[in-house]
């Protein structure tokens, strides 16, 4: 199995049992391995008092952005540690984009920075997520070393 069609694998297995991501609109655009994009549009029941996203909406997108990515590698991973920082809102309708991509992984910690864009390019947010592996796999696999 090539590490793309792993990847791959592993966001269909984990988006079949993901009730929060789909649940807020949320859409895979492509993952590969350590990567991944998704969309969201902006609802007006995710609108706050000053009428922009809610940032726990835009963080909740930052998030599994980093699930998928880290996610990639059929090992179950799950977050350690996340950071965010918001730089401009959120507008409703608008559709926002998450991009996840590994900085580091060693041992079983990885390091993944997402950043948030709105449609126009500009940055909405930046996220840090640390990530942690634990046992188990998504899928099981053919063992190929022999």
């Amino acid at each position: 199995m090539t590490p793309e069609a792993r990847a791959q694998k592993c966001a269909d297995v984990m988006f079949a049992s993901d009730a929060a991501s789909p649940g807020l609109g949320m859409t895979i655009i492509k993952v590969g391995p350590g990567t991944a994009e998704m969309t969201m549009t902006v609802r007006p029941d995710m609108l706050n008092g000053h009428r922009i996203c809610h940032g726990g909406f835009i963080f909740a997108l930052a998030d599994s952005a980093f699930a998928f990515a880290c996610n990639s590698y059929n090992q179950l991973t799950v977050a350690q540690q996340n950071q965010i920082t918001y730089l401009a809102p959120g507008n409703e309708g608008e559709v926002l984009t998450a991009t996840a991509n590994e900085s580091s992984r060693t041992g079983r910690s990885g390091v993944y920075d997402v950043t948030v864009t709105g449609e126009d390019g500009r940055t909405v947010a930046l996220f840090r997520g640390l990530s942690r592996t634990v046992k188990g796999q998504h899928f099981p696999e053919e063992d190929t070393a022999s």
